[in-house]
């Protein structure tokens, strides 16, 4: 088992993964370094692949009216990215942006597509960990309305 493979059985890509399986996915994978303040994913464009984020970390930003940054979330190592728009295809909503030095490996849509006859069982574990990733994400969201409502309408936006 290659290096790769290790790293993707670790991350919450590779939670349901045998060996073999991550090994066949490491093969389809690309790695790729990125500097602090440097871009994974723009916001706007549409690259339609899945990322694992190995080391490091990225700062999930939406641009604002006037052009400012708002930062939204904080992804960490083990998390995916761009899971979305691996699926559908649609542009990103948001941007990633490195905080530190990192390090991704990055699935292109095509690729994987291209083993969806040969291994069915991979593709099906690759789609719950991507379903899981999503689901999280919701969940994170409906906490964060929660606590925000009841910050306005119970406590009147006093602190």
């Amino acid at each position: 088992m290659n290096n790769a493979a290790k790293e993707i059985l670790q991350s919450s890509l590779g939670l349901e993964l045998s060996e073999e399986e991550a090994d066949l996915l490491s093969g389809l994978m690309n790695h790729r370094e990125f500097t602090d303040g440097k871009y994974l994913i723009t916001e706007g464009t549409a690259d339609q692949s899945l990322h694992v984020l190995l080391v490091g970390k990225f700062e999930v930003v939406k641009k604002g009216g006037a052009g400012e940054l708002t930062s939204i979330a904080v992804l960490r190592e083990g998390d995916l990215a761009g899971e979305l728009s691996f699926i559908d295809g649609a542009e990103h909503t948001v941007g990633l942006r490195a905080l530190c030095d990192c390090r991704v490996l990055s699935l292109k849509r095509d690729d994987f597509e291209a083993i969806i006859d040969q291994n069915p069982q991979l593709v099906y574990k690759v789609m719950r960990a991507v379903a899981r990733s999503a689901h999280q994400i919701v969940h994170q969201m409906n906490h964060q309305f929660i606590e925000l409502s009841n910050y306005i309408f119970k406590q009147h936006g006093r602190y």
